[in-house]
């Protein structure tokens, strides 16, 4: 099983994860073309996937849906709401209808040896979800665009083998930066985005012994840089009462521009 990030952040996200017989991708939204390098790397190509899993309609997680679709007639995996929401939307040109298929929240399903699970999230969209998959005894997630966490999200959390984590704005650059109040407030709000200390916090109530890897992702461009997302979670990481630091497993910030290491398990 394995897990790379062809791109992660406030620009575009499209995170790659297979077994050996079956693939997908969670979200598209980058170019098609980009997409088609990030899978050719990886020896594959479109016609390989098994499906496309939306999180939800924001153009930073559909942006190359439209080519991809028409290209490859891949499968596309959301809930009804963000399926409404994606119909709606014109820029993206003709989307053949048979290709959604609707799921939800709460209820996993099959891809060939991948059971996904789909699970709810905070955040200002129609009907969002963030994904966890199993292969067998593999078990990996990508959880971003998360205003808020719970108890419940933290349930799906557990037990992973690999996590990709939004890491999105330091709380600090945030409130002085150059965005306009209303648009600080929605990112910093309960339908918006983790910060930095917030993905340390929640990370460190989902590590345990058989982790194999962590991923900081989808950051802000403006509001956030690598280097001090990867050290603002290694910093909660030490302070929190988790038995687990940060040299304990190895930690990656995902790139908006690159492909990330690749991990397989």
């Amino acid at each position: 099983m394995r897990l790379c990030s062809i791109a992660s952040g406030s620009s575009g996200n499209c995170i790659y994860i297979g077994s050996e017989e079956h693939h997908i991708l969670i979200d598209a939204g980058i170019s098609g073309k980009r997409v088609e390098a990030g899978l050719n790397s990886l020896e594959l190509t479109g016609k390989d996937l098994d499906g496309i899993l939306l999180t939800h309609e924001h153009s930073d997680h559909i942006k190359g849906l439209g080519v991809l679709s028409r290209k490859y007639g891949v499968p596309i995996y959301t809930t009804p709401g963000t399926a409404e929401a994606v119909k709606d939307m014109t820029n993206l040109g003709k989307i053949d209808g048979s290709l959604f298929h609707e799921i939800h929240a709460d209820e996993d399903f099959t891809l060939g040896d991948l059971t996904i699970s789909p699970f709810r999230i905070s955040h200002d969209a129609a009907e969002p979800v963030a994904y966890r998959v199993a292969c067998g005894d593999k078990k990996m997630a990508v959880a971003t665009d998360l205003g808020v966490y719970t108890d419940y999200t933290i349930d799906h959390l557990k037990d992973l083998d690999v996590l990709l984590l939004e890491a999105n704005h330091d709380i600090h650059m945030l409130q002085v930066g150059a965005y306009p109040y209303y648009l600080k407030q929605r990112i910093s709000g309960d339908l918006g985005h983790l910060s930095n200390e917030s993905a340390g916090k929640l990370l460190g109530q989902v590590l345990h012994d058989d982790m194999k890897a962590v991923f900081l992702g989808h950051l802000s461009k403006e509001n956030n840089y690598a280097e001090l997302a990867y050290e603002t979670v290694k910093l909660e990481l030490m302070l929190n009462e988790s038995p687990y630091k940060p040299g304990d497993f190895p930690m990656w910030v995902a790139s908006r521009d690159e492909q990330s290491e690749c991990v397989a398990i």
